[in-house]
């Protein structure tokens, strides 16, 4: 069965997968928000939606975990979106063209040809076409209140980008980088004397000048051996720490001594060092200007939500519809 590449938008709309608000009945409230409700069938299912989701990403405990902090905010959350909605109506925002758009790049992408081949494939994958795509209008309405009301009025000054560069330097520097091959000797299947004894005979041939590569070829007793004792190449902080702090020490075409590990012996060579690098400011400063608008944009919708909720009128009449300890 041919598979939709729809994660993304409906990730982003994953509340959309409760098949929104079902079928007008009367029905316990949970929650008043200026002229709407939010009713017991609509919490259902957005928690229905919320439960599955996370289902599909966690297990055990983590999953528990995850679901009992999600849990918590999910009337919260349903609130701040009724909230958002809401606020579009008010400024009369129209996004049927955004939507049609997003329709047309997810057949495109998928080598559909029709909306209707797209309704039949979403239906084979349990997924309301009508339900799906109210959900995504919804979603880019509430984006496009964002956008108008905190967006537009973020700026990043030159001077924020630049202090930021000079006070975390640390955090785009490329780290010191050792390329490494090695002989490893296990000492599972042989006695201490057996071991020490083809440590040593290694040594000896590395210290009379017979060529790395061939003496891990035919002694190590590792992965590596099968690539002439190349290791690969580390980061520092990424190596163990007695093998880092050895080879550290060493400079170009240098071979530690016996390094022991679990279950073994390694004799590590130093093929190549890159010493750290401090990116230039040009390469990074997109990356920093991302960083500090995204910073500035969560501050500013937090005090945004926090006006939007002090102006509304807000009853939650069941703070816990489902009865969860």
């Amino acid at each position: 069965m041919k598979k939709l590449k729809l994660v993304t938008i409906l990730g982003l709309i994953w509340l959309g997968l409760a098949l929104a608000w079902g079928e007008e009945v009367v029905e316990e409230i949970v929650a008043i928000v200026n002229d709407d409700i939010i009713t017991l069938s609509q919490y259902k299912n957005q928690h229905e939606a919320l439960y599955q989701m996370l289902k599909s990403q966690f297990q055990g405990e983590e999953f528990q975990q995850h679901y009992r902090q999600e849990r918590k905010k999910l009337l919260e959350i349903m609130i701040t979106d009724l909230l958002l909605l809401q606020e579009a109506k008010k400024k009369g925002l129209n996004v049927e063209e955004q939507v049609k758009l997003t329709i047309e790049n997810i057949k495109e992408q998928n080598g559909i040809n029709s909306d209707e081949e797209l309704r039949r494939l979403m239906s084979q994958q349990g997924i309301d076409f009508e339900a799906w795509k109210s959900q995504m209008e919804e979603n880019i309405l509430k984006q496009g209140v964002i956008a108008t009301e905190v967006d537009r009025n973020i700026v990043v000054d030159d001077s924020e980008v630049v202090n930021y560069y000079k006070l975390h330097s640390q955090e785009f520097t490329d780290p010191v980088e050792y390329k490494l091959k090695a002989i490893y000797i296990s000492v599972s299947n042989k006695t201490s004397q057996e071991a020490e004894a083809l440590k040593k005979e290694v040594a000896n041939k590395i210290a009379a000048g017979e060529d790395f590569s061939s003496l891990a070829s035919q002694y190590s007793e590792g992965p590596e051996k099968e690539h002439q004792g190349d290791l690969g190449t580390f980061k520092k902080g990424e190596l163990a720490e007695n093998l880092e702090q050895a080879v550290d020490k060493l400079k170009t075409g240098e071979v530690t001594s016996w390094l022991e590990i679990r279950d073994g012996w390694y004799i590590l060579k130093l093929e190549e060092k890159k010493e750290a690098r401090l990116k230039p400011f040009e390469e990074v400063r997109k990356n920093i200007e991302e960083k500090l608008f995204n910073e500035k944009r969560q501050e500013r919708l937090k005090e945004f939500l926090k006006e939007l909720k002090e102006k509304s009128y807000i009853k939650i009449l069941d703070p816990n519809p489902l009865g969860f300890d």
